[in-house]
């Protein structure tokens, strides 16, 4: 989970037709899909009323996109729209922020190095960060990976808040992040119990460069986008907006009406810099399918790593994902009613993520929302979300 920032966004004067759009919200979209996919639109009425009802909830997202695909078959559930005062439903082809399912990108390019000798998974990390804090060296790359490490999460740091707060536009140094808690101790022996922590995958990034020589960037783009012909995905540094076509995510806080935080965190330095490895990529649902699918499938690194990866241990995502919750490395054990799935969560103002697919690779799910839901912020709609989730995931495995 990322957190929210703690500044108010510029209260937007939304047109009459924007605040109607927010009432007619209930029903499922049924404006034609994109050319090649109107076949491919959802069928079972019982999920499309669910996706209705969180639409139509209190603080709900004004805009939803399930993406279910079963073999070579894709099925697309939508409800609401993808931007306020438009007719357009979400596509599959929109961008929008991935939050904090971000993470499992960083640890596809981790767990590839260590298949080629590079990093090891039970080795200190001060063999490649000796300039981190002494109190940190005997911390693991498993460590970083299973939410172990005792690192004190950088995003909750005061000066880093008061600077988002003075500032939503600053640029961070994305690689000086962890200076924010370097006077630090670990919050707890490293590996002696389960903290989610955004520091860890910045930690896990800053590894990969130090033993490639490379930027992050683009260790994304050699071992991630481009074996996964993954097109649309990037993780832009600087000031930037959202390529078109994309999904406007919204801080939704009735009884005041819906902001666009697009409008206040589309050229933001604190977004593209601030979160980086933790949660700064941007990505579509037809991407995220195929990246799910390669990686809950094992297909980026060899079994003996994915053997390691699949070592499950107490401990959920933020926000919590559906049915009961486990963690590996980077990756989340969801125990359904109706069956297992790995995955990842993620949530940034303005949007919260599911990505999950069976073991095998060859069932996925994508589940992505247009407002922030979180334990923090809204438990009651996140116990909801979650709920359906579970749903889709049952469709999902139903034979």
């Amino acid at each position: 989970m990322l957190p929210r920032p703690r500044f108010r966004f510029r209260r937007l004067r939304l047109p009459a037709a924007a605040l109607l759009a927010v009432g007619s919200l209930a029903g499922l979209v049924s404006a034609p899909a994109a050319a090649g996919e109107s076949a491919a639109t959802g069928h079972d009425g019982a999920l499309s009323k669910r996706i209705q009802e969180l639409v139509r909830a209190p603080g709900g997202p004004p805009g939803v996109i399930a993406v279910l695909q079963r073999g070579g078959n894709t099925e697309f559930y939508r409800a609401g729209v993808s931007q306020l005062g438009t007719d357009r439903p979400p596509q599959p082809t929109d961008h929008m922020r991935i939050a904090s399912t971000a993470k499992a990108f960083s640890a596809a390019v981790a767990l590839q190095l260590v298949d080629r000798g590079l990093l090891g998974l039970d080795k200190p990390i001060r063999r490649w960060l000796p300039a981190l804090p002494e109190a940190w060296h005997a911390v693991t790359l498993r460590q970083l990976l299973n939410h172990t490490s005792g690192l004190p999460d950088y995003s909750t740091d005061s000066e880093f808040l008061e600077i988002v707060t003075a500032d939503p536009h600053h640029v961070f140094d994305s690689r000086r992040l962890l200076d924010f808690v370097a006077g630090d101790l670990l919050l707890f022996p490293a590996g002696s119990r389960y903290q989610y922590s955004n520091s860890d995958n910045i930690a896990v990034a800053l590894l990969a460069e130090a033993v490639t020589g490379r930027r992050y960037e683009e260790l994304l783009k050699q071992t991630v986008y481009r074996p996964l012909e993954l097109r649309n995905t990037s993780l832009p540094q600087g000031f930037f907006l959202l390529p078109e076509p994309y999904l406007h995510g919204y801080a939704v806080d009735p009884p005041a009406a819906p902001e666009d935080v697009n409008t206040a965190l589309s050229a933001s330095g604190v977004w593209a810099s601030g979160v980086w490895a933790s949660g700064g990529i941007v990505s579509t649902p037809r991407d995220l399918t195929a990246f799910i699918r390669a990686y809950a499938g094992g297909d980026l690194i060899s079994k003996p790593t994915r053997h390691q990866q699949l070592k499950w241990r107490d401990g959920a995502s933020e926000p919590a994902g559906p049915g009961v919750n486990a963690t590996g490395l980077a990756i989340f054990r969801y125990t359904t009613r109706c069956g297992v799935v790995y995955g990842h969560t993620g949530n940034f103002p303005g949007y919260t993520q599911l990505i999950a697919a069976t073991p095998d690779g060859r069932r996925s799910l994508t589940f992505s929302i247009t407002t922030q839901v979180n334990k923090t912020n809204k438990p009651a709609l996140l116990a909801k979300l979650r709920n359906i989730q579970e749903d889709f995931v049952c469709a999902l495995l139903r034979r």
